[in-house]
């Protein structure tokens, strides 16, 4: 039965450290590349109901702008928001362990048969399969952030700026992320010193004219 997500701003229901560290284990030992987002997304979105999407997002936005691997920077914010200091521990080590020890192993073997053409192959079609899944994680998740031209505008100058250009991350990261946070700084309403809220609406002129009459005749009926 898949938990709903939390969507306020406080921790979600309390999460075992076992369970933390068994799907973080699982995750790291079953995502390749750049479809570990996919597999974070399936399992602490989808199955889990740990993060909702729009958590899950910024928790991966954030992740892409530290250092590191974004797999065990995911891995260390869902765990501090699920457990604190000990929760982002368990979860980066369950998320670290599987591929350090496969890394270990396949290192060893790939320098024994680097010369054989079936592996070659193989990673080949690994990396392959691994740009398919990032390209559906990213059309999944990333169509939230369609919402305007200047969205669109944003990922176009980043991409061109990337692939075009080739410049380094961080510069990146230092110049279209001002413009970014400054483009959607957040607004403070408008006030209006010494103006009364109060509604006040417009006088008929006629009516104010026929008024004097109108009071008159009232006096003279009284008479």
């Amino acid at each position: 039965m898949i938990a709903p997500a939390s969507t306020g701003t406080e921790r979600p229901a309390r999460v075992g450290l076992v369970d933390i560290f068994v799907t973080f284990l699982i995750i790291g030992a079953t995502s390749f590349g750049g479809g570990v987002v996919a597999y974070l997304r399936n399992s602490l979105v989808i199955k889990k109901g740990w993060l909702d999407e729009e958590r899950f997002l910024s928790a991966l936005e954030i992740a892409q702008t530290l250092p590191g691997l974004n797999a065990t920077n995911m891995s260390v914010i869902v765990g501090d928001r699920l457990r604190g200091p000990i929760g982002a521990f368990i979860a980066f080590l369950g998320m670290t362990l599987p591929g350090a020890t496969l890394v270990m192993v396949l290192g060893v073997l790939y320098a024994a048969h680097s010369d054989n053409p079936a592996v070659n192959a193989a990673l080949v079609g690994v990396g392959a399969a691994s740009v398919g899944m990032l390209t559906a994680v990213t059309l999944q998740i990333g169509r939230k952030q369609f919402g305007s031209v200047i969205d669109v505008a944003i990922i176009v100058v980043t991409i061109v700026m990337v692939s075009y250009f080739h410049l380094s991350l961080l510069v990146v990261l230092f110049t279209v992320g001002p413009v970014a946070v400054f483009l959607y700084r957040p607004k403070a309403p408008a006030k209006v010193a010494g103006t009364d809220v109060t509604e006040t609406r417009p006088v008929d002129p006629s009516s104010a004219s026929a008024s004097p009459n109108s009071d008159a005749a009232k006096a003279s009926g009284h008479e």
